[in-house]
């Protein structure tokens, strides 16, 4: 069987660095080596944005651009929008039908997505997020899926689904493996960079917006003078020059614990580096975001090729349940 990789993104603003870390550029490198479905999660940003979906439409495409910024290759991987494909919502129900709400309750990454929206009662959608998100994986039979560590909750519930199905009916569907992405902090050094936590460097940043957002970013709070030594497990700062300047990290940990290296200098060497990371990617983005007609047609294109994964999919699943009442 073709080893087949499922990832994507909710359709509720710009990706940014940490995005980047935790699985963009994993999905670049797998994509030359597998099969890639790329989702535009358009109905699962309904859970927080049902109120907004203009703002849905606009975010569709600006992370579309984020896709193909950071070199996602449209002739590599199939980059499809997740509610043009309607066997997804059908074996969202069909799922539904044998997980229970106390399941999905005690889910933490539902916890605490909850309490980072600001809801304060649980909608149905919400609630049943991560049983879409299985029907996101099963319908083209992913076998690896990139997520962040705070995902594995949602994926290890995919997987006891697959199990499930597969005991009550027939082994159609596949058990699903996770590939954890690097979490990356925040710029405010308080927890993981978010969208929603305003704590975050966009793709398409700028380069004065990247250095005003450095600048401002919190260092070691026990380090006042230049020459004090400094904590650098505790600093944002560092952690981005492990992320970023793999080779280089462990000399700015040393200047930082001697007090030889001073915090703005620090900031200046990691500013460098991210302007060289970003600006191919606001160039290729700049190429794509002017010629639009070309963007819709990699999203209608991709979305028609997982449309013909998916209707192969339900075939299987409606046999497999007996719901192919006509042949």
């Amino acid at each position: 069987m073709t080893e087949r990789v499922l990832t994507g993104d909710r359709v509720t603003g710009k990706l940014h660095l940490g995005h980047f870390i935790g699985s963009l550029q994993n999905r670049v490198a797998l994509q030359e080596k597998y099969e890639t479905f790329v989702l535009l999660a358009d109905v699962q940003a309904l859970t927080t944005h049902f109120d907004k979906p203009d703002l849905i439409r606009t975010h569709l495409r600006e992370i579309t651009l984020d896709y193909l910024s950071v070199g996602i290759k449209p002739e590599r991987s199939t980059i499809f929008i997740q509610s043009m494909i309607p066997e997804i919502a059908e074996l969202t129900v069909l799922f539904s039908m044998f997980v229970t709400v106390n399941v999905l309750r005690h889910n933490p990454t539902v916890k605490t997505e909850s309490k980072n929206s600001g809801l304060d009662d649980m909608y149905y959608g919400f609630l049943g997020y991560p049983v879409s998100q299985a029907a996101d994986i099963t319908f083209c039979k992913a076998t690896i899926v990139p997520v962040g560590d705070d995902q594995l909750p949602h994926l290890e519930l995919a997987r006891k689904i697959v199990r499930r199905f597969n005991e009550l009916y027939k082994p159609v569907l596949v058990e699903p493996k996770p590939i954890v992405g690097e979490r990356l902090i925040g710029t405010d050094g308080n927890s993981k960079m978010s969208k929603s936590l305003g704590n975050s460097i966009t793709l398409d940043s700028t380069s004065e917006e990247v250095a005003y957002k450095i600048k401002r970013a919190k260092t070691d709070p026990a380090r006042v003078h230049k020459n004090d030594p400094g904590h650098p497990d505790i600093c944002p700062i560092y952690a981005y020059h492990q992320a970023f300047r793999p080779d280089e990290y462990p000399e700015i940990r040393e200047g930082c614990e001697k007090g030889t290296l001073g915090c703005s200098a620090c900031k200046a060497l990691i500013t460098s580096t991210l302007e060289q990371l970003l600006e191919p990617m606001r160039e290729r983005r700049s190429s794509y975001a002017a010629k639009p007609k070309i963007v819709d047609d990699i999203l209608i294109s991709g979305t028609q090729r997982a449309r013909e994964i998916a209707r192969e999919t339900m075939a299987e699943v409606r046999e497999a349940m007996s719901l192919n009442y006509f042949g």
